[in-house]
């Protein structure tokens, strides 16, 4: 038996070097997955079910994560719980209680006031003038018009600043197309099922704890299905506190209202994930995807990528309007175009013009016979479904037409439909302000 006591070096270009250098590859991307599921679990007590699912593609979950950061929780126009509020009403509107639910809790642990949750008419009335173009872009976004943004923009005591509905916009779009990607990966349907992260960390252990010395797991909370709330550790005692206050709040709000949904059972150390009826916060629920192509009003023409295109014209405006935004979600669509696949280019690149057509939205230099040749007929009506009807309430998701697929190209097609549809409703809405701003 031969010993070695060096590592053994292998020639360049050799089959052993190519096999250890895809090791190794391998190697960093499983820890650069496990570092932004620890970052993620430090940072809010727990590893949400989308960030878990996307993990399969680090690269693209880092931008994800920055972006969807930067648009909640950092520097812009709008105050915190109204961007919550904001996710509500996009939520809604595809009836995700995932996300609902997620941005219920999120907005009472920033103060906002347990009474908006009663409904949208409880709402401020500049929350609830957003209701029609948030109505629009998700179901619609060829209807966008200037008007729309004039409206929202004339000038009273209840009107919107330019920069404050920009911001709104970027956050009705993100979050209409996240249900996209929670109804395709069905993260809606499990939203109530008690997981563990793929590293082995259960959803209530938080790294902060470990950090302080407290490194003792959790015990697993037992499974409950005539209870819809769910509990997880605080990151502090002073939020724990703060959040004692707002549920002695919401007891007093809740005892004056009979008709209340929003019930507080929490221990010292815990938080509630609230639940609440997303059909409260939708108005016109009749209102949904109309096809683009056999609509007999001939007054919404095709959108002509030659005519306003992200790249020449929605970047520069909207990163002009909400500082950097423009960078992160262009950071978005490159990643998700440069993910490693084991489909051609000519695959991914249907598929996203796919999306955008389905949405009135066509490319003069592509040649669209190749949708038909690259998307067998199953794909093509599961990327319809996930894209234009993402409601598990009402329509059944048709499964995937590829038995084989590895469970990271399943997510890889479910972010491909993300974020095509995020770049779709965006040029609708930013050419709309374009042509507000120019008139």
């Amino acid at each position: 038996m031969i010993i070695c006591a060096k590592k053994m070096d292998y020639r360049l270009g050799t089959q052993c070097q190519r096999v250890q250098n895809q090791a190794m590859k391998v190697n960093s991307e499983k820890e650069r997955a496990s570092l932004l599921c620890m970052k993620a679990l430090a940072s809010r007590g727990r590893l949400d079910t989308v960030s878990q699912q996307m993990a399969t593609h680090p690269q693209y979950l880092e931008s994800f994560l920055h972006s969807q950061h930067y648009i909640l929780y950092m520097d812009g126009p709008l105050p915190l719980e109204y961007r919550h509020y904001i996710a509500i009403m996009a939520a809604a509107r595809h009836r995700c209680s995932y996300l609902v639910s997620l941005h219920v809790a999120q907005f009472l642990r920033v103060g906002g006031d347990p009474l908006w949750l009663q409904g949208l008419e409880a709402a401020p009335p500049r929350l609830r003038h957003l209701d029609h173009i948030n109505k629009v872009l998700a179901h619609q976004p060829w209807l966008t018009a200037r008007s729309h943004i004039q409206a929202l923009l004339k000038t009273g005591e209840q009107c919107w600043s330019l920069a404050e509905l920009v911001q709104a916009v970027v956050l009705l779009a993100h979050c209409h197309s996240l249900c996209s990607f929670v109804f395709g990966s069905g993260t809606d349907a499990d939203a109530t099922a008690s997981t563990r992260a793929s590293h082995g960390t259960p959803p209530g252990y938080c790294l902060c704890d470990a950090a302080n010395g407290n490194a003792a797991m959790p015990p697993s909370p037992t499974a409950r299905t005539d209870w819809t709330p769910r509990r997880r550790s605080l990151d502090s005692s002073c939020e724990a506190d703060c959040l004692r206050e707002r549920i002695q709040k919401s007891q007093e709000e809740k005892e004056r209202i009979s008709d209340r949904s929003l019930y507080t059972d929490v221990e010292d150390e815990e938080e509630l994930v609230c639940s609440a009826d997303p059909s409260r916060f939708v108005t016109d629920p009749d209102f949904g995807y109309q096809e683009f192509a056999s609509r007999e009003d001939d007054h919404f023409q095709v959108f002509r990528v030659q005519d306003y295109s992200w790249e020449d014209h929605g970047f520069s405006l909207v990163n002009r309007l909400y500082s950097d935004i423009g960078h992160l979600l262009d950071d978005r669509f490159r990643s998700v175009a440069s993910l490693p696949s084991q489909h051609s280019p000519d695959l991914k690149r249907a598929i996203w013009n796919y999306i955008h057509s389905i949405y009135g939205i066509r490319y003069d230099d592509y040649d669209y016979g190749e949708v038909n040749q690259l998307l067998e007929r199953g794909l093509k009506l599961y990327i319809k479904a996930v894209a234009c009807y993402p409601d598990s309430t009402k329509t059944p998701l048709c499964p995937l037409p590829w038995p084989s697929l590895k469970a990271s190209e399943r997510i890889h097609v479910n972010l491909l439909v993300m974020e095509a549809r995020l770049q779709a409703e965006l040029l609708y809405a930013l050419r709309a302000i374009t042509q507000y701003m120019i008139a």
